[in-house]
């Protein structure tokens, strides 16, 4: 019979807790430096792949001189992209 809780995602998130909790008391509550360096971090995640997409989306929109056909996309996908990064990385601090 194969154990419940390699599969559980309430005991994964329980074992998670705690990992979290033990980690607390160890190091402490984190500084008011580190904490903004996180919100800095985060933003960065998120904003460098929209830039991504507003340069590529403007070099083909200029190279096929198409308006903004290529950059109003590709801006969406690269906050999507990111958002997802973020939310990804916020997940696993």
């Amino acid at each position: 019979m194969s154990e419940p809780e390699e599969t559980d995602p309430l005991v994964k998130g329980v074992r998670l807790r705690g990992e979290r909790h033990k980690r607390w008391l160890r190091e402490g509550e984190a500084s008011t430096a580190r904490r903004l360096a996180q919100i800095g971090v985060l933003g960065w995640i998120i904003v460098v792949p929209m830039l991504i997409g507003v340069f590529i989306g403007h070099w083909l929109d200029r190279r096929f001189n198409t308006g903004i056909f290529w950059t109003a996309p590709l801006l969406f996908l690269g906050l999507g992209l990111g958002c997802w990064s973020g939310w990804k990385w916020m997940q696993g601090a």
